[in-house]
């Protein structure tokens, strides 16, 4: 596997790079915002927040606009708001320092494993076009004094692709996780604690807004905050709202 270390100061990604190594991980450094959107991106970037020619926020929203690359953030930064911020940018996950080498690459495994993780697509359908493996939602087009008709949602885990009718969604690869696992038993509640455990990984120690921000942001793209329901003080399910067009 190989990694691009996005790291200015010598001291902290010497040592980083050695340590990654022993791991058996090959280890591309750069010390700027610049040079790490020049690329390659390799198999994951670790991208440090505080670097000398731009945020290291902007670097990873500009990283996601062209790549799905895994993206950990490794920085001193220690505020629910600068984390919630970086993670709706489209980072995987966040590590502050100081943090051990074991703990980093447990990271790095879970969130490649996650975002190399494949299965057949679920999908939503369209009553109008009949497809192969598709399912009612429980409920669906069953709200209001006529029949309603619900939209498409197709979720291929394979491709990382989510579609809303026609629309391809443009997700973040945490709103696409977040997404699928919904998608996965419609109409199903979720604990917080199980969408934690699964989207990001059993050791997050993140701020838990994140979810929130995460939800919120999924709804938007759907177009409609419909799909996704709150359980209060359980968590969300998936539900296709029903549209009268």
């Amino acid at each position: 596997m190989r990694v691009l270390l996005v790291e200015d100061d010598e001291s902290i990604a010497e040592p980083l790079a050695e340590g990654l190594s022993r791991y058996g991980l090959a280890v591309d450094r750069v010390a700027t915002g610049g040079d790490a959107l020049a690329g390659p991106f390799g198999d994951i970037v670790l991208l440090d927040l505080g670097l000398p020619d731009m945020d290291g926020i902007d670097v990873c929203r500009r990283i996601r606009q062209v790549s799905h690359v895994p993206i950990i953030m490794l920085t001193a930064r220690g505020e629910e708001a600068d984390r919630v911020v970086g993670l709706e940018m489209g980072a995987d996950d966040y590590l502050a320092k100081p943090f051990s080498m074991r703990e980093l690459i447990a990271r790095i495994r879970a969130v490649t494993r996650r975002t190399r993780a494949g299965a057949p697509h679920a999908a939503l359908p369209v009553p109008a076009v009949p497809q192969a493996g598709h399912a009612r939602l429980p409920g669906a087009g069953a709200a209001g004094p006529a029949p309603l008709r619900p939209e498409a949602l197709v979720v291929d885990r394979r491709t990382r692709l989510a579609w809303v009718g026609d629309a391809l969604l443009a997700l973040t690869p945490k709103e696409f996780d977040l997404l699928a696992l919904l998608a996965e038993d419609p109409g199903a509640v979720y604990s917080r604690q199980q969408i934690l455990d699964q989207v990001w990984d059993p050791h997050f120690h993140g701020p838990t807004k994140t979810l929130d921000v995460h939800v919120a942001a999924l709804r938007r793209k759907l177009g409609d905050p419909a799909w996704i329901h709150t359980v209060r003080g359980v968590g969300f399910r998936l539900f296709v709202p029903a549209s009268r067009g």
